[in-house]
């Protein structure tokens, strides 16, 4: 059972994911399409990425076999974690970390996905001591984009690493634009992590995630190929 929380309230009217009959044929299409890149879908973890869907969603996920959820934002993360979930369910933090929402997010986060500086190691190794973690790669260098950049991603790896942190592999988003414009920065990463010693790579969504099966992604975080399109966000 997960634990209670106080959950501040959203402004946000989130929708009805599908229900998990046309989740699971959805899943399925997802797993042709790493199949089609020659790799075994049992290879691929997949994150079901819940953003902008009520708490049906990872119940959805959870109903077709889906464990790894993950989260934007953390009021959503928080309301939908304290929920009852399948013993070996894991909650992946997927949007920028802000340190003052650690402490409230570490009770039910069990993966940081996106973590890109020093400060926010010592803050998780504070709150969540050994949690496992990702290293955010920046490799578009577009505009209010989270992640550091690869070269002062063995600075971050060193911290992680001396903080007593489960550094479990790299994290990237491909770039606006066509998926083929992902195709070199999925390969740096992946180069990246191999000198890092890292074996995970949490590359791909929706649209560009055969670039990065095909570049070597060992975990895809999708939502709109198996919840369908999500409101914006207000303002």
């Amino acid at each position: 059972m997960a634990c209670k929380l106080t959950v501040p309230a959203t402004s946000q009217n989130l929708l009805a994911a599908p229900p998990p009959e046309i989740v699971a044929d959805r899943l399925a299409d997802i797993r042709v399409r790493v199949e089609r890149q020659g790799r075994d879908p049992q290879s691929v973890r997949i994150v079901a990425v819940t953003k902008g869907f009520d708490a049906s969603a990872p119940r959805a996920a959870y109903a077709v076999g889906l464990l790894d959820i993950g989260e934007n934002y953390p009021d959503e993360l928080i309301a939908k974690a304290t929920e009852p979930r399948p013993e070996g369910a894991v909650w992946h933090m997927l949007g920028a970390i802000q340190r003052r929402r650690v402490k409230a997010l570490a009770p039910v986060v069990g993966c940081w996905q996106t973590v890109s500086r020093e400060v926010e190691v010592a803050s998780i190794a504070e709150h969540s001591p050994g949690a496992s973690v990702f290293i955010q790669i920046d490799t578009s260098g577009a505009a209010g984009r989270n992640g550091c950049t690869p070269d002062v991603a063995p600075q971050i790896a060193s911290a992680a690493r001396d903080h007593g942190l489960d550094l479990r592999g790299l994290m990237t988003i491909g770039p606006l634009g066509p998926p083929a414009e992902a195709k070199s920065g999925f390969e740096l990463v992946a180069g990246l992590a191999s000198d890092l010693g890292v074996g995970e790579l949490s590359m791909g969504m929706t649209d560009d995630l055969e670039v990065a099966v095909a570049a070597g992604s060992t975990m895809l975080r999708v939502g709109r190929a198996l919840f369908g399109e999500r409101p914006p966000r207000p303002g």
